[in-house]
């Protein structure tokens, strides 16, 4: 939402949590404590806190509010008319670039109140060049002080949002005026950072009055006696201010720049002013180092370890640039040794001549001011601390002062406040995600983070954290929310551990209060062990350390002693208690770390648990109402020991782990040491105390009873012998199924003193059917228990139970005795002694009763179950004895069941078969099953369907043979899933498997244009724009797609409206989503509908003539921007039309020779429709020309007379004769194309053997490109050749020619006047005055603006600002009359500018991208041309693009090499070099040149008309070779130049280059080939004229009726194929290499050149502001900008970045390719017509791709996200510093001067007019300027 829309009284107060953040490396809390309200005027930029009430400046808005974050008042300050271009009070008419501008706020501080009076609230905008107001504190609404009609010196802030303002209020003596009745006077000191528009001569640092303000004079006012620091440069020394604090009679001011004396880096710098010092005098400042971490993002002045320092967050730069990143860590810097260090550099600076001991750089002067340091008396420094009129100022230290990083984070730290807290210092953190964190900074300058807040989640937490009064909570401001963080959350933690485990700082343990608090809130924190701090890691809660003892009976009441570490002190009257569980507490006696309690009386105790011999209590040793510490004491009853063990009593009684004792008479378990009646008793202590215990311990008798069989059980016991008072019998019980049976025991005494009970005979019966039954047994003696030994059971067991067969019976384990007894009714498994018959030796054969399955595939694998009887008694019995239908079928061992189930693996049969499955055990016959096992081979036959998508769900059908093969389980169906791989374009999707998706679908996600505009906007208040929810504007459009087979499928692209913007294509696949761009690796664009015109554009309802045997051609726009000539097809009627030819602007199609039948009733004529994918367009009807010539009706020739019919018809046949004739021609040259395309086929094969040798030796030249054998010129020769084209001597290379005795004084006059070119205003009145002079000439123009080019070049910033305005004024003049002319061309000073502009910006572009393509295309061009013959007197070749230039006529020539002897050191070694026998000497000894010298730069060659060719036959066979001498050859008026051919020197014969001897020479000059001088006109030389190859067409023997004979002209516009053929082939071999150079300029895979964007962005920029809403004028815009003004000069030019030669021959190639450039930037339609230029034939194919190219690099860097400001802004201070020291400035400066001396009038008349330069003083700066530099004075002297 805009700022300035709200209505003030709109304010939200929240007391809610903000949103939660994801987790950092510590724990991040969304903590429920904080408070927050959100403003209006985001982003809001300071925060002020004072007597308890807060101030919040924003954009717009100005908030006061309580410490509670209660509006109290709130302020509108903005938006108002302004503009930054502009001096206040603006005046609409005067300032039209005015707008309702918002109002950032700059600067908010508190001025303390005269004496006792009220203080006052600094605010400061951006509005109105950075004006300030006063307010009231106690109402911000009443205004105290308001800055109306200000002047220049009472502007204070920077009036950029993006340009830093820090201040600081000081309070010194006034000594000047006496300051009224307190006598001080009230200063503000201002840091702020260089504006490139507005007034640029504003120091970094100035001194502003507060109060008192006397009489004439202003408050904010900047004023000579208060003083300022002095800059030689504003825009080179851009201070980034980030702070500005007083401390200890100072002013430190904390800022980050260009370091401008050593390596041009980024860095922070702090400086320090004394308070008092009112000249500056004392201005000292040092960089400030931090392990990488260069730029200052905030800082806060603070304490640590007692001592002041600066804590500062800082980010690791960009690179070489401005821009943090988010790498950030916090430094601290004590303040001692930051000012030891700036005294250390002010005496360095002072006394030794800014050098140290050891003579190293330790101090300088630093803002480019006339000052040096001095070597002054030692005592300098202390007689004159804030330095004096002769002491060398501003300085700075070389020596920077390093710190170790406290803290780093991954996230860019923004802002940081520093609280003490016990001593302890504490850093809080605000970062670029609205989290706080929390640091504790140790002694050793380390720290620890220990906690994170999320405050705003996402939004930036802005510089001024600030604590409250209090200490207790941080106000923390981030873009709309000003929040109230609480400091530390002690009070929240309710238990000691909880406390500790926080480890926060500020908490800890107050012991005796029993509470988490600040070490200030615990009572006695000062005595030890009374508060316990969360951060120590030693500390630990008051604990129990051991309690003795530790557990006892419930039954008794005892002293407890608990051991207590850290205990706290306490005074004598003070005592602590013990509390056991929830009873009363018990008192202490506290001695020394014990502390001994009485335990609580039994009958107070809670009762036992049930279930459990034990319960334990909680022991809390407390003070007061407060728990110290916890134990844990057990107490336990024995009683409860033995009553949960009735079965053995005494055993778990002394085996028990509490101190128990057994009363064996009394049956008691008891903590006493005797029992009741003076009993015997059984201590737990004694060793033998378990074994005394009196118990049956085993069976005499076995334990395996018989069920129906009267058995004996005979029990052992000992330790009976407690008991003979007992007078009642022993009995047995036996308790089976809860029943108990009573039997009769008869004793025995043995002689181990054991005794054995045999209990009478009884025949045991239990129902259950198993096997075996566990029954207890014990005894009895009266109602006495006697204890079992545990484990002691009887194994009741009934052979007959589930042991069904033989085997099983015989499987039961020997010592049961069952036996298969047969001789009873039924034969069943029985007791041994039960069978009355003789049991069974051998079991009867297995019985089969069941086989699963019944069949199985013939490749086995399945499980066979077979089930029966007597399958054997173990699995040994049956393994090998096992076959289905005749094969063995192996048992599985763990699926065995004795003799009840065998499960084997089916094994393979190899065939069909069948038959029984056999089991054989032992001896015995085998089992034979009466089912028979069917081997069988399953067919599929059928599937239903036969499809199914990939994603599953379809339910199957399979029909088949046997496919009921083994079971059910056995079967599974796989369909082998295969992934669909889809391609293709628009219409035709391939892949696999598309068929079986039963509704395939193409849908593509859209959103309206208008949102699409809304978010590339960049203006401040449309990205604040929040109400906007993009995502809801999207909409998906879809079409069904048509499945042709399993490959293919066609789908129609949905229908798009031209209002929305495509942002994805995918198709749906049933569940299947296959997003367009995975299958392509690219999104999918969608373009505006191709344009087809009618076949009679004007008439397009009369029929289109066709003369049968042509083609018809289609004329369109866009054709081939998003189809394929494949996807393409034309009708004429019921029969097709043959797409030939497809390119952007024509289709050619071949239709039938005989007329086609129309398909439309209503007309006889067939029309002609193309159909592009869904579009379908109707060309109109076409009708067929018949033979006969003659069109006149019968009638009418009866009617006329004979006289008028034979003129009549004479004439029509002369008609019909010639429109024939052009319709032919016409017909013929549409077939142009078909040819072209024909010819490059024909051509393929030659073009490919040429481009491989072309290869060949390109790749010998790459290992010298790329690296120092790439050729480029150096900046200053690039500037000069780009700046200045043509010119012999470049201001760059000249010096100021001036006397000595005029020199100082003109230097310092230019100087004045480059001060007054950085003044915008004045600078564009110098350039509109210039061009309003008529004798201002174009070349003036362009020469002026090369000059200001390089007089600003240290100002790329400013210039750039500059130039954007002159372009702003130029687009309101173009606007009015045909904006798409503006920037054809160089008619202005501003055009000119901006190629400069462009050339300064790309060179490193061209140096790391375009550079090395541009040159291998060079080179490439250079080899091909040379591999033919070239006129060196013509410059025409063979092998070239342009036809112009072609060689045409057959030369007869052949290569041969050449060795050249070069030395090399002191050797002489030979050097092959490929020539041509038709060269001429002077061409040989360029290739010998290139050879010999290939890896050096052009200029670094020699020249060849220095050197001479020898060829060296033999000892003595030398001759000198030479273009001309006594042997060439004279033909009547023609001579001709040597070759190799004319000496007949042989292939492989030797040569030499020998320097040129002084007598040689005369003509081997005129013939040197030098760049682009090739001999056109033949010299005449005794009436002479040369010849080479060809002699000049221009013969004139030739009679001139002859010259300009039609068939003369006609054959010059012919294009023979063999011509034809050979440009051809050159363009084939080189195609490589163009693309290559296009590619590199247009490509968008890596980032455009910031510039480009950032020069787009403007003109997009200018197009809305002026509302043009055609495309084709911002496209023809940005050609003209870039491609027409910069890259097309580079391609025709290459020697202005490369150190070649460009001879003619490559020139005339290189301007074929600049045009092609030329005409795929155009957006016109590139027609390719009877009367084209060849090159436009020969690049016909290939113009429309490049156009796309283009159009893509237009569009990608139009769609891309803008925000490119700061980053050019960087870019612009980074090339400032790289180049400008190459920039001869004072040359450039004085030859502008010689124009303001020209028009110095004008110049004048035209400042003193305009209002603000009449403000500003500029016709009398410029006249100060004139008087230096010319002696003007009389001027001054009249004013």
């Amino acid at each position: 939402m805009l700022a300035s829309s709200i209505p003030p009284s709109l304010l939200l107060l929240f007391l809610l949590p903000p949103p939660p953040s994801h987790p950092a490396d510590v724990i991040v809390t969304s903590d429920p404590v904080v408070w927050w309200v959100e403003e209006h005027g985001a982003p809001l930029a300071h925060l002020v806190l004072e007597a308890g009430h807060l101030y919040v400046g924003g954009v717009d808005h100005l908030y006061q509010l309580t410490s509670d974050l209660e509006v109290m008042s709130h302020v509108r300050t903005g938006p108002h008319l302004d503009s930054p271009d502009c001096l206040p009070p603006i005046v609409p008419q005067e300032c039209p670039s005015a707008t309702p501008t918002h109002n950032h706020n700059k600067l908010l501080l508190v001025e303390a109140g005269q004496g006792a009076g009220p203080g006052s609230l600094i605010v400061c905008g951006s509005l109105f060049q950075g004006i300030c107001d006063k307010r009231r504190l106690s109402n911000i609404s009443e205004l105290l002080y308001q800055t109306s009609n200000p002047v220049d010196t009472q502007y204070v802030a920077a009036n950029d949002p993006r340009v830093s303002t820090v201040a600081v209020v000081i309070t010194t003596e006034n000594k000047q005026e006496g300051g009224g009745a307190s006598g001080v006077l009230h200063l503000m000191l201002v840091g702020r950072g260089y504006t490139s528009k507005g007034p640029g001569d504003i120091p970094p640092i100035t001194t502003r009055r507060l109060s008192p303000v006397p009489p004439l004079r202003r408050a904010f006012s900047q004023e000579e006696e208060l003083g300022k620091l002095v800059v030689g440069s504003y825009s080179e020394y851009n201070n980034h201010f980030v702070k500005a604090v007083a401390h200890n009679n100072h002013v430190y001011f904390l800022f980050s720049r260009r370091d401008m004396w050593h390596k041009k880096e980024y860095r922070t710098y702090a400086s320090r002013l004394c308070s008092s010092d009112r000249s500056f005098y004392s201005y000292v400042e040092v960089p400030l180092m931090c392990s990488g971490y260069n730029l200052a993002q905030g800082a806060g002045l603070g304490s640590h370890a007692g001592e002041p320092a600066l804590f500062i967050v800082m980010a690791a730069g960009q690179a070489s640039t401005p821009v943090a990143t988010n790498r950030s860590a916090l430094c601290v810097y004590g303040m001692a040794e930051l000012d030891a260090m700036l005294r250390r550099a002010q005496e360095v600076c002072y006394t030794e001549g800014g050098r140290g001991s050891g003579g190293q750089e330790e101090a300088y002067i630093e803002y480019a001011v006339s000052s040096k340091c001095l070597k002054l008396p030692k005592n300098s420094l202390s007689e004159y601390p804030c330095g004096g009129e002769h002491t060398p100022n501003p300085i700075a230290s070389t020596v920077p002062l390093q710190a170790t990083p406290t803290f780093t984070s991954t996230t860019q730290l923004t802002a940081v406040t520093t609280a003490t807290e016990a001593g302890h210092t504490i850093a809080f953190l605000g970062d670029g995600e609205g989290r706080l964190h929390k640091v504790l900074v140790r002694s050793d300058w380390s720290g620890d983070l220990y906690g994170s807040v999320s405050v705003d989640s996402g939004s930036v937490i802005r510089a001024d954290l600030l604590l409250d009064e209090n200490q207790q909570h941080v106000y923390v401001l981030t873009n709309r929310r000003l929040s109230k963080v609480p400091v530390s959350t002690c009070e929240r933690q309710t238990d000691c551990q909880s406390c500790l485990s926080v480890r926060d700082p500020y908490c800890g343990w107050c012991v005796l209060e029993g509470r988490c608090s600040r070490k200030h809130q615990c009572r006695r924190h000062m005595q030890p062990n009374h508060w316990l701090w969360s951060f120590e890691p030693t500390n630990q809660c008051v604990i129990v350390q051991s309690l003795r003892p530790a557990n006892q009976s419930k039954d008794e009441q005892t002293q407890v002693t608990l051991s207590v570490d850290q205990l706290p002190a306490l005074t004598e009257a003070e005592s602590l208690s013990c509390v056991f569980g929830l009873l009363p507490p018990q008192p202490a006696v506290i001695t020394a770390t014990t502390i001994t309690c009485q335990s609580p009386a039994p009958e107070l105790l809670p009762p036992m648990p049930t279930g459990s011999d034990h319960m334990i209590l909680p022991v809390s040793l407390m003070f007061g109402h407060v728990t110290i510490a916890t134990g844990n004491m057990t107490f336990y009853d024995c009683g409860a020991v033995s009553r949960l063990n009735q079965s053995s009593q005494c055993l778990a009684c002394l085996i028990s782990v509490w101190r128990c004792n057994w009363c064996p008479l009394d049956q008691l378990c008891t903590h006493n040491h005797s029992c009741a009646n003076q009993h015997i008793i059984l201590y737990q202590r004694e060793s033998s105390g378990p074994t005394s215990c009196p118990l049956v311990f085993a069976l005499q008798s076995s334990a395996l009873v018989p069920l129906g069989l009267t058995t004996t059980v005979a029990l052992r016991g000992r330790n009976l012998d407690v008991y003979t008072q007992d007078e009642a019998p022993y009995v047995c019980v036996v308790q089976i199924e809860g029943v108990q049976i009573n039997l009769p025991a008869a004793v025995e005494k043995q002689p181990d003193n054991t005794h054995t009970f045999t209990c009478s005979p009884h025949q045991f019966q239990y129902a259950v059917s198993q096997l075996q039954y566990s029954s207890d047994v014990y005894l009895r003696r009266g109602e006495r228990r006697i204890d079992v030994s545990p484990g002691l059971r009887l194994q009741l067991y009934d052979c007959s139970a589930g042991q069904s067969d033989c085997s099983q019976c015989r499987a039961v384990p020997e010592e049961y005795g069952c036996v298969w007894c047969s001789g009873s009714p039924i034969p069943s498994c029985v007791y041994n002694q039960s069978c009355t018959s003789v049991p069974a030796d051998t079991c009867p054969p297995p019985q089969i009763t069941q086989v699963r399955p019944v069949s199985g595939p013939l490749e086995g694998g399945i499980l066979v179950t077979i089930t029966g009887s007597n399958l054997g008694m173990r699995y040994q019995d049956v393994v090998g004895g096992v076959t289905v239908a005749g094969v063995q079928c192996p048992p599985q061992p763990e699926r065995y069941q004795i003799s009840t189930r065998v499960v084997c693996e089916l094994q393979s049969s190899g065939k069909q078969r069948e038959g029984p499955v056999l089991v054989t055990v032992g001896t015995t016959p085998p089992g034979k099953s009466q089912q028979i096992f069917t081997y069988q081979d399953p067919q599929l036959l059928d599937l239903v369907p036969d499809k199914g998508p990939v994603s599953g769900g379809t339910r199957l059908t399979i029909r088949g043979r046997q496919l009921l093969t083994g079971q059910r389980s056995d079967l599974s169906a796989f369909l082998g899933p295969q992934p669909c791989y889809i391609g293709g374009r628009v219409i035709m999707v391939t892949g696999k498997n598309l068929g079986v998706v039963q509704q395939p679908i193409i849908s593509v996600w859209v959103e309206p244009l208008e949102v699409q505009r809304v978010k590339r906007r960049r203006r401040l208040a449309l990205l604040t724009a929040k109400q906007l929810v993009f995502n809801s504007t999207m909409r998906t459009v879809s079409e069904p797609c048509s499945v042709l087979s399993s490959s293919q499928m066609t789908c129609p692209t949905p229908k798009v409206t031209p209002e929305v913007k495509v942002k994805g294509v995918w198709f749906q696949l049933d569940n299947v989503r296959v997003h367009f761009e995975t299958i392509k690796g690219k999104s999918f664009t969608y373009y505006p509908n191709p344009e087809l015109f009618p076949l009679n554009r004007e008439a397009p309802d009369v029929p289109y003539r066709f003369k049968p045997g042509g083609v018809i051609a289609v004329e369109g726009l866009d054709l081939t921007r998003a189809i394929s000539r494949q996807e393409v097809t034309a009708r004429l009627g019921d029969q097709e039309c043959d797409v030939k030819t497809l390119d952007n602007t024509h289709l050619y199609c071949e239709p039938p020779e005989i007329q086609p039948m129309s398909v439309e009733d209503s007309n006889e004529l067939p029309s002609l429709q193309v159909f592009m994918g869904n579009l379908r367009v109707d060309l109109g009807l076409v009708q067929y020309d018949s033979d006969s010539v003659s069109v006149v009706p019968l009638a009418a020739q009866i009617g006329l007379g004979a006289g008028a019919a034979v003129i009549i018809l004479s004439v029509l046949v002369i008609i019909l004769m010639y429109r024939r004739k052009s319709k032919q021609a016409l017909r013929d040259y549409k077939k142009v194309l078909l040819q072209l395309e024909t010819l490059e086929i024909n051509v393929g094969d030659q073009c490919r053997k040429e481009f491989t040798d072309l290869m060949t030796e390109m790749m010998d030249l790459s290992s010298d490109v790329g690296g120092p054998g790439l050729p480029l010129l150096d900046y200053r020769t690039y500037a000069e050749r780009v700046f200045f084209p043509g010119q012999q001597v470049a201001p760059l290379s000249r010096q100021l020619d001036l006397p000595e005795s005029r020199r100082q004084t003109v230097e310092q006059g230019l100087q004045q006047l480059n001060n007054l070119l950085n003044n915008r205003l004045f600078l564009t009145r110098f350039i509109h005055t210039l061009e309003a002079q008529q004798g201002f000439s174009q070349r003036d123009r362009g020469y002026v603006a090369s000059l200001l080019t390089i007089a600003l070049h240290d100002k790329l910033e400013y210039f750039t600002e500059v130039m954007k305005s002159l372009l702003q004024d130029l687009v309101q003049q173009y606007v009015a009359k045909n904006p798409k002319l503006m920037l054809r061309r160089t008619e202005t000073v501003v055009e000119k500018m901006l190629t400069n502009w462009m050339s300064i910006c790309l060179y490193s572009f061209l140096k790391e991208v375009a550079g090395e393509p541009l040159f291998m295309l060079y080179r490439a061009i250079k080899y091909q041309v040379d591999k033919g013959p070239v006129d060196s007197v013509t410059g025409k070749a063979k092998r070239t693009l342009n036809d112009s230039h072609l060689l045409r006529e057959d030369i007869e020539y052949c290569s041969m090499t050449l060795m050249v002897l070069v030395k090399n050191g002191v050797e002489v070694q030979p050097c092959p070099v490929k020539v041509l026998d038709t060269d001429t000497i002077t061409q040989v000894k360029d290739k010998i040149l290139d050879q010999v010298y290939r890896g050096a730069p052009f200029t670094q060659r020699p020249a060849a008309d220095s050197l001479d060719l020898e060829w060296r036959s033999g000892q003595a066979g030398h001759l000198t070779l030479s273009d001309d001498d006594v042997t060439a050859v004279v033909q009547g008026r023609w001579k001709r130049v040597n070759t190799l051919q004319h000496y007949k020197v042989p292939d492989g014969a030797t040569v030499a280059l020998i320097p040129r001897s002084q007598s040689s020479g005369g003509v081997n000059q005129v013939f040197q080939t030098g760049e682009k001088t090739p001999m056109l006109e033949g010299e005449e030389e005794e009436g002479l004229r040369l010849w080479h190859l060809v002699k000049s067409s221009e013969d004139p023997e030739i009679p001139k009726h002859r010259k300009s004979s039609m068939r003369e002209r006609e054959r010059a516009k012919a294009i023979p194929e063999i011509y034809l053929t050979r440009l051809l082939s050159m363009k084939g071999t080189l195609q490589k290499f163009v693309d290559d150079v296009f590619v590199a300029i247009l490509s968008t895979k890596r980032p455009p050149p910031i510039a480009v964007r950032f020069f787009f962005d403007f003109l997009d920029d200018m197009a809305e502001k002026h509302g043009i809403d055609d495309p084709e004028t911002v496209h023809i815009w940005k050609t003209n900008s870039l491609p027409l003004r910069f890259w097309v000069n580079i391609l025709k030019n290459p020697q202005f970045v490369l150190d070649v030669q460009v001879t003619d021959s490559i020139d005339a190639i290189l301007s074929v390719i600049a045009q092609t450039f030329i005409d795929s930037c155009t957006t016109s339609e590139h027609k390719v017509g009877r009367d084209s230029p060849v090159n436009k034939l020969l690049y016909a194919r290939e113009i429309p791709r490049y156009k796309q190219l283009v159009e893509r690099y237009y569009s990608d860097i139009h769609s891309a996200a803008s925000g490119c400001y700061q980053e050019m802004n960087s870019t612009l201070t980074e090339l400032s510093g790289s180049f400008a020291s190459e920039m001869n400035s004072v040359v450039a400066l004085h030859e502008l001067y010689k124009y303001i001396n020209k028009y110095y009038d004008q110049i004048i008349m035209s400042l003193e007019e305009d209002a603000s330069g009449q403000k500003m003083q500029l016709a009398y700066r410029l006249q100060q300027v004139a008087a230096l530099v010319e002696n003007k004075t009389q001027e001054i002297l009249v004013l």
